[in-house]
């Protein structure tokens, strides 16, 4: 483990802290505020409106009652048509991933098998007689050299 002392820590150049912009904090707890507030008038308005349900007459609560059977039949319509057409966007992701994504791919798994094949080909065909013709080089130097007929060269 490293210790290091004060005068090390001084040295170690410290990155500038960052700057946050005063007005984005004060801006966040506006919104805030304003989204808490809007929140607690809501509450208060359906509190309210439960209250005046409770005293009103019998009439008006079935009047009531079937403007919201009304807005829930929308709603399920609405429900409805926003599910079909995510059924019909789901079908067209499948259709582009089986025609178009898959040949991609099929593409280029056929184009690396071609790029193995070539690499193992110059591997097999230049590059390993190359090496051995060094290494018969290399030989042929150190018997010469053993000989004598040539001299030995100074490592730098």
């Amino acid at each position: 483990m490293i210790e290091h002392t004060d005068a090390d820590l001084e040295t170690i150049p410290q990155l500038p802290a960052p700057e946050v912009a005063p007005d984005l904090a004060a801006q966040q707890r506006k919104i805030t505020i304003v989204i808490i507030l809007i929140a607690l008038v809501v509450l208060i308005v359906i509190v309210g409106s439960f209250v005046l349900l409770m005293n009103a007459r019998a009439s008006t609560v079935a009047q009531l009652r079937d403007v919201f059977i009304i807005f829930l039949a929308l709603q399920s319509l609405l429900t409805g048509l926003v599910l079909v057409i995510l059924m019909i966007q789901l079908a067209r992701l499948i259709n582009l991933l089986q025609n178009e994504i898959k040949p991609i791919l099929e593409s280029t798994n056929e184009t690396v098998s071609n790029l193995r094949g070539t690499t193992s080909f110059l591997s097999d065909n230049l590059v390993e007689p190359v090496i051995k013709l060094n290494e018969y080089l290399a030989g042929m130097g150190q018997l010469l050299t053993v000989l004598g007929l040539t001299r030995r060269q100074k490592k730098r």
